[in-house]
């Protein structure tokens, strides 16, 4: 069965709005984590963060401000983008032939937030009535498929920062169902008290004041991650419906997927990463050699990059693979983070460069991880793996090959 191809990409990121502003940021390792400036973090455990500014008012029809969340108006702004650079127009296409399939780890926390203080202080004939959806995990998937008419199949999953390569794992089993486009991928993290509160109670967040050094994955010093906000959205077309839409150029093809969970806690068992990547390169048909460059989930809690390290060295051998960690450039944006990732493999398999880990100062495995860091680096590329693991235990793994042309 023909692999789905990759026609369109939308980016909203903390270090670039749009894909080539964020891919030339990163490519300069530019990093957009800097002290929350939404609200006053002072009184909180920690105060870093992947903070997106943005004048939504600019992007999007001033009628479907007061109804959505920055995390919604983020990902219609990548939709539009996204589906824009595939030259797509859902409208255009077959009813049904089009869906969505997007990720979030909680919804609209700022909208639910504000409304939840108007209930408190003034009663509930001030709460919205858009906060029965606007809060909302689904959200992001219903308001793209309402403006962009997109009435094929659709969902939305809830696997943390894993959520945006297990939505692209849905759209591409969709495609394989009949559909011919779906748009695929995460868009996450409205940071308010609220959502603030809980992100931090999760023990995981770095409580350093130094945008430098708060986020440090794979060093010595590693304290925890900081989160983000925005990800990334996917055009993924079936490629017979894409040459049949005069589609000539594409950014790849998904070739593999896998997706495993970890052993209860406190059993002992080995986490299931290990088992996720070897899983996807059997879907792709590739041994450990055919992969020429890692994106790292990157935890940033020591634990946790310890047991990636021993997964990718299990799977590939010590420093066997180039290994990146771009998101230390703009936190872990929860279930936007493993698109983002997807998107940032997708052009670098397009440029044949890999771009680097930031503020690696103190390589915590330097045996054992051959780790890009400091500057990009131009080299052959074909394959690229892109793995994610999300709180609770979820743990994904997706293969993408370079493929620039579709043939007619």
């Amino acid at each position: 069965m023909s692999a789905p191809v990759v026609t369109g990409l939308g980016v909203v990121a903390p270090n670039g709005l749009g894909v080539e502003a964020y891919w030339a940021a990163t490519l300069r390792g530019e990093s957009g984590i800097a002290r929350i400036t939404r609200f006053d973090p002072s009184g909180y455990r920690a105060e870093l963060a992947g903070q997106i500014d943005i004048d939504p008012g600019a992007h999007l029809p001033s009628r479907l401000l007061p109804q959505t969340d920055l995390m919604t108006r983020l990902a219609l702004i990548a939709a539009d983008e996204a589906l824009a650079d595939a030259g797509a127009s859902p409208r255009d296409l077959p009813d049904f032939a089009a869906g969505v399939v997007t990720a979030a780890s909680g919804g609209g926390f700022d909208f639910g937030q504000r409304e939840l203080e108007a209930l408190w202080s003034k009663g509930s004939t001030y709460v919205s009535a858009y906060q029965s959806f606007a809060w909302f995990y689904p959200v992001n998937t219903g308001q793209i498929s309402i403006r962009h008419g997109m009435r094929g199949p659709s969902a939305a999953l809830v696997s943390e920062q894993a959520g945006g390569l297990d939505a692209v794992a849905k759209a591409r089993r969709n495609l394989r169902s009949g559909t011919a486009l779906t748009l695929a991928g995460g868009v996450d993290g409205s940071l308010c008290p609220w959502s603030w509160l809980c992100l931090t109670r999760s023990g995981r967040v770095t409580e350093s004041a130094d945008p430098r050094r708060g986020y440090v994955p794979f060093d010595v010093d590693a304290s925890g991650m900081v989160p983000g906000e925005g990800g990334a959205l996917l055009v993924l077309e079936d490629p017979g419906a894409a040459v049949e839409r005069g589609v000539t150029d594409i950014y790849g093809s998904v070739t593999g997927y896998a997706a495993t969970f970890d052993p209860r806690p406190g059993s002992g068992g080995e986490p299931g990463l290990r088992r996720a990547i070897e899983l996807a390169l059997a879907d792709a048909g590739l041994e450990p050699g055919g992969i020429d460059v890692v994106f790292a989930d990157a935890g940033g809690v020591p634990e946790l990059d310890r047991q990636e390290a021993d997964a990718l060295v299990a799977v590939f051998g010590p420093r066997g693979v180039r290994v990146t960690a771009p998101k230390s450039m703009t936190g872990r944006l929860l279930g936007g983070g493993g698109s983002l990732d997807l998107a940032t493999a997708l052009l670098s398999l397009r440029d044949q460069i890999i771009p680097p880990t930031v503020h690696l100062d103190r390589p915590a495995f330097a045996a054992e991880l051959d780790l890009v860091a400091g500057s990009p680096v131009r080299t052959s590329l074909t394959h690229a793996l892109v793995v994610a693991r999300g709180h609770a235990g979820f743990n994904s793994a997706m293969v993408l090959r370079g493929d620039k042309e579709l043939e007619s």
